[in-house]
Formats: structure tokens, sequence, C-alpha cells
């Protein structure tokens, strides 16, 4: 197994081996994202796309970010996906940590599917809130025929 930051010249070439990956994590995001999308963040610079090898094979996906906050800068995990998660999560987790470190995080957050808290918790990851959405639905008020 081999973690690689994939820069972001080559990331056309790999599209169809990623878009697999990529297309399974927008389906959790609640309408937040396409692949498309996804990739454009990576491109831009605005985020960092990882790659699990298994020899030639890609594995696994993961699309991170910095985001600074007034006090801390963390490195947050925006999307993860894959096959045989379990032969590859924690030397990507390893990974992530090194490079997070290195690049002057305080801490790697993620925001997630419930399930996931039970991947994280060998990671010894401390659960800080929970999302909560509250769709808006259309009420008419304002207008003329509402």
């Amino acid at each position: 197994m081999e973690v690689s930051l994939v820069p972001s010249q080559i990331i056309d070439g790999l599209w169809p081996l990623i878009f697999p990956y990529l297309s399974k994590a927008s389906e959790y995001t609640a309408g937040r994202y396409e692949p498309e999308d996804i990739l454009e963040f990576v491109i831009s610079g605005d985020a960092h796309l990882w790659v699990v090898f298994d020899g030639d094979h890609i594995i696994g996906i993961t699309v991170t970010r910095f985001w600074q906050y007034p006090r801390k800068k963390c490195l947050d995990v925006m999307f993860l996906g894959g096959e045989n998660w379990d032969e590859w999560k924690d030397v990507m987790f390893d990974t992530l940590h090194r490079w997070a470190d290195d690049s002057g995080c305080a801490a790697i957050e993620a925001s997630g599917r419930v399930g996931f808290a039970r991947v994280f918790k060998s990671r010894g990851y401390t659960p800080l809130w929970q999302v909560f959405e509250f769709p808006v639905v259309k009420t008419g008020v304002g207008d003329q025929n509402g």
C-alpha cells in the first residue's frame, strides 16, 4: 500500500480512475457536491487529493484542505472513500497525521456519516459536535399569490 499526494497537473489523467470514488463520496453530501465540484477544488489548489495505490491499482482516495480558524489551523478531511478500507485506513491516517504536523496544523478534523465514528474511534478521535441540517421549505411568504 502506498499513499500519494497527487499533483494537480496530473489529476485529469486519473479522472476515470478516481471518478467512481468521488461519485460515491458525493452521494453522502446531501446535494452539496458533485464529483466535478470536488475535482475543481483540487485542480484550483483549494484542496488536496490523496490516492491509495495497491500496486498499480487505485483502491482509495481522500480529499483534504487546510482550514484556518482564528486561533487554530486544521487539516480538514473533506471526502474519503474506497475499497478494502481496513487494509489502508491506518496508512492513510498516518500519512495525513505526518502531513498535518509538517504543515503546522493543530488537529485533523472531519465530518461525515455517523458510521465513521466507529472507524475513527481507534485513532483517538474526540466527538466535538454533530452537524444538523434543516431544509428550508418554500412557504410562499411574500408571494402575492401565496
